[in-house]
C-alpha cells in the first residue's frame, strides 16, 4: 500500500501557482501603501502644540 502511494507521489508533478501581478507591481503597491501611512502619521506631527494654551482642570466635569 505504501509502495503504491510512493509511486503515485513520484509520478505526479507539482505546478506552482503564478502570482497575479509581476513582482515590480507588488513592490510599488507596498511602497505606495507605506508612503500613505507615512503621510497619515506625519499629519499628526503638531497636534500637542495646537492646544498648548488650553488648560484642563480635573474638577471641570467634562
Amino acid at each position: 500500500m505504501l509502495h503504491i502511494a510512493v509511486q503515485i507521489a513520484e509520478t505526479t508533478t507539482e505546478h506552482a501557482a503564478e502570482a497575479p501581478l509581476p513582482p515590480l507591481a507588488f513592490g510599488l503597491i507596498a511602497f505606495g501603501s507605506l508612503v500613505a501611512a507615512l503621510l497619515f502619521t506625519f499629519s499628526f506631527r503638531n497636534v500637542g502644540n495646537r492646544h498648548a494654551g488650553v488648560t484642563v482642570h480635573a474638577d471641570s466635569g467634562h
